[in-house]
């Protein structure tokens, strides 16, 4: 029983080997593209903090000017 294909042929154990690493890829990609997500995410949470801070900031000169 080979694991690489000979004559055209596919033996089921390189089969599974094959879904086997090609599930592996896709977890890979899902996740880098989970941590992209989640970065962007806190980026986006950031800027709002900061825009928040900006408006907290411009009522506090206007009060005082």
């Amino acid at each position: 029983m080979s694991l690489i294909p000979t004559s055209g042929e596919f033996s089921a154990p390189y089969l599974y080997h094959e879904l086997v690493n090609d599930r592996i890829r896709t977890l890979h990609r899902e996740a880098e593209e989970q941590r992209l997500a989640s970065r962007i995410s806190r980026v986006r949470r950031a800027q709002r903090g900061v825009q928040r801070a900006n408006e907290r900031l411009n009522r506090a000169l206007r009060l005082v000017l």
